[in-house]
């Protein structure tokens, strides 16, 4: 535990050391998880904003923990790879003055499978790899719900539904909580996996091969997220301004083109 704690520590640590490039205010480092989220940035947002003389150094993590310890600490000025579900609770949890800035493209949440070719597959003993981190856990217990898989007791909240929930294992299947970013690698001995969008890209799954996707509700459609106190800062207002412009959708459409869109470029394209 002292290790895991010492570890964080000194990660957090390091990654305040990036805050120096954040005290020009035409300096930004922004951190996304590695992989889809990051390539958004590179592609699409980073040449908007460094057109308007703003300095933009990426800075990438591998788990849902640190980014946003660095954004309440300084080292970051915005941080890209959550929903609200979890900013909301992270950030009630640990006592952390954050703010959703805007929402994003976003991939979604999707059963994969190297085994099987169809759901119609599920049998008892089934094995089902998903999330073991509470809101993408809920959302992965909710769609096995609507499938028939489990049953969910009456009255379950979507968003905050548990293992302690499931009513009814229906099809007998055996639920395997792994943290999201060993999803992918699960495939090699789960049935099925339930993997984000995100890890699900970065490790070289299509969004196209999924056996069913979620349909994203708001509360599940990722954002940028800031410190509270920047949210009305120009450089915050420029950043949700990238993500609002013609040119990002022209990327959202070349090289995103399976993601959730948002409300906003909805209505750029009517």
């Amino acid at each position: 535990m002292n290790i895991c704690r010492n570890l964080l520590l000194a990660t957090v640590a390091a990654a305040i050391s990036i805050a120096a490039y954040a005290k020009d205010p035409k300096e930004l480092v922004i951190g996304t998880s590695s992989g889809p989220y990051a390539d958004q940035v590179k592609l699409g947002i980073k040449p908007i904003l460094e057109k308007q003389g703003y300095k933009v150094k990426l800075v990438e993590f591998n788990d849902y923990i640190q980014p946003n310890f660095a954004l309440a600490e300084g080292a970051l000025d915005a941080n890209i790879f959550q929903h609200i579900t979890y900013l909301n609770k992270f950030s009630a949890d640990h006592k952390l003055a954050l703010s959703e800035l805007i929402k994003i493209p976003t991939a979604p949440i999707a059963i994969y499978s190297k085994k099987h070719t169809t759901l119609n597959d599920v049998k008892q003993g089934t094995t089902v790899a998903l999330p073991n981190d509470p809101t993408n856990q809920a959302r992965a217990l909710v769609l096995l719900d609507q499938l028939g898989w489990i049953k969910l007791k009456p009255n379950t909240d979507p968003i905050k539904a548990s293992e302690k929930d499931v009513a009814a294992n229906v099809k007998k299947i055996k639920l395997l909580p792994l943290e999201a970013a060993q999803l992918p690698r699960s495939l090699q001995d789960a049935d099925y996996a339930f993997v984000n969008g995100n890890y699900a890209l970065a490790s070289g799954l299509k969004l196209k091969d999924a056996l069913i996707t979620e349909k994203i509700s708001p509360a599940y459609a990722n954002l940028v997220a800031v410190r509270t106190a920047d949210k009305d800062k120009q450089f915050a207002k420029d950043i949700a301004a990238a993500y609002r412009s013609r040119e990002f959708l022209a990327i959202t459409n070349k090289h995103f083109a399976d993601y959730a869109k948002t409300d906003y470029q909805l209505a750029l394209e009517k």
